[in-house]
């Protein structure tokens, strides 16, 4: 029976300095990109981050101290910036689109499934093709100790204020006051947390 804890026990201290060792390739693979961020933060496999272009001008991302991204998640500056402050949790397959900024609050949790966009397509008249024309930059901030549930989508322009709660599936199209609890599509505020 010891001989079986000693082997579980060595295999588990195998497999945590594997997970360590993989957890600094990917970091050092996103830091050779040009993706700012500490090396405390905790990236699963398969975490895609693009920097991209915009008028020449490059995009941004920083992470912060302490920040984990779950299998899947997606960051694309699209020549804007993403900007994640510390210990912030984002689930699998979330994705963020910083064309026009995208700011995320330390000690947030945005569970899986999510969508956060900073931009919109102008809509032209019938004469002109949609994909002919510009994006319109929107600026998207959500603040500190911020809990998005799982499939929640953030609109472009929208601000969601300190400790804030976004219930599961609703699309936030309007900013919200801090300390608020929204549900449904479009979001709504249900109450405000004590």
């Amino acid at each position: 029976m010891n001989s079986i804890l000693s082997f579980s026990k060595l295999l588990n201290a195998s497999i945590s300095r594997f997970e360590k060792s993989s957890n600094k390739i990917r970091i050092l693979k996103l830091k050779s990109l040009g993706i700012n961020l500490d090396y405390t933060c905790i990236l699963n496999k398969n975490v895609i981050a693009e920097l991209g272009f915009s008028h020449t001008k490059k995009g941004i991302i920083t992470l912060s101290s302490n920040t984990k991204l779950k299998y899947g998640v997606v960051l694309n500056a699209w020549g804007g910036s993403i900007e994640i402050k510390s210990n912030v949790f984002i689930g699998e397959y979330t994705v963020i689109y910083g064309h026009g900024g995208v700011s995320i609050g330390k000690d947030s949790l945005i569970a899986m499934h999510c969508k956060i966009l900073s931009s919109n397509h102008t809509v032209p008249d019938r004469e002109s093709q949609i994909c002919s024309k510009p994006d319109i930059l929107l600026p998207t901030t959500i603040g500190e100790d911020v809990w998005l549930g799982a499939g929640v989508t953030v609109l472009g322009g929208v601000k969601i204020g300190d400790g804030c709660v976004v219930g599961a599936g609703a699309v936030v199209s309007t900013s919200l006051p801090p300390y608020s609890v929204a549900v449904g599509v479009p979001a709504r505020i249900v109450r405000m947390r004590e």
